[in-house]
This record gives structure tokens, C-alpha cells and sequence, in this order.
């Protein structure tokens, strides 16, 4: 049984910085890539950034580039998201998900296992 715990959300003001963490187990952890998706209210779930399995590779959504980091520690079977220069349009519960392909992936389809969301609010 796969499970993914998120935590670190909270409430910031706008330009600030959190971390959110995804620890995982079940599964090997090393052997799989990662992704962050985001959901605000009356909005569909959309991709944040993805890492595959070593943490070689990482891929960003346009609106979070350059502000957020995607990184890994194996040895801690866990993902981290590191959000700088928060803006009021990122507030939304923050989602880890872990997918069987080996390629980079961005689609909420493409992901086999999900965490129970951390919520994410920036006030302005």
C-alpha cells in the first residue's frame, strides 16, 4: 500500500516562502518520479513541477518558474517543494502524486498514487 503524506502548508503573506513536504512509502521510493499538482477552489487540479527518480531531471508549470523548486532525498523517501515569492494566485490545497513512467509526465492521469493535500494560502 502506497501512501504519501503532504505537510508544511499554512498561511503566508504575499512574497513570502513555505516548504511543503511528501514523505512516501510503500513503495521503492528511489525507483519512481514525483510530481506536485495544485487545486484552488472551482478549479481543476493542475501540474506544478515534476522530478524523476534520481532527481536529474525536474520540469516546471510556466506560472511557478523560476520561483519554485522540486527536489528529492532518497535516503528520506521524501519530495520537497520549496514555493519563494508566493503571490495570492498560488493559493491551493498542494497535492504529491508518484507515477510509474519513466518520462516526465504532467497529466493528473498519469499518476497512480496521491497524498491527502496540504492547504496553501497567500494573502495580499
Amino acid at each position: 500500500q502506497v501512501q504519501l503524506v503532504e505537510s508544511g502548508g499554512g498561511l503566508v503573506q504575499a512574497g513570502g516562502s513555505l516548504r511543503l513536504s511528501c514523505a512516501a512509502s510503500g513503495r521503492t521510493f528511489s525507483s519512481y518520479a514525483m510530481g506536485w499538482f495544485r487545486q484552488a477552489p472551482g478549479k481543476e487540479r493542475e501540474f506544478v513541477a515534476h522530478i524523476s527518480s534520481s532527481g536529474g531531471a525536474t520540469v516546471y508549470a510556466n506560472s511557478v518558474k523560476g520561483r519554485f523548486t522540486i527536489s528529492r532525498d532518497n535516503a528520506k523517501n521524501t519530495v520537497y517543494l520549496q514555493m519563494n515569492s508566493l503571490k495570492p494566485e498560488d493559493t491551493a490545497v498542494y497535492y504529491c502524486a508518484t507515477t510509474t513512467f519513466r518520462r516526465v509526465v504532467t497529466q493528473v492521469n498519469d499518476y497512480d498514487y496521491w497524498g491527502q493535500g496540504t492547504q496553501v494560502t497567500v494573502s495580499s
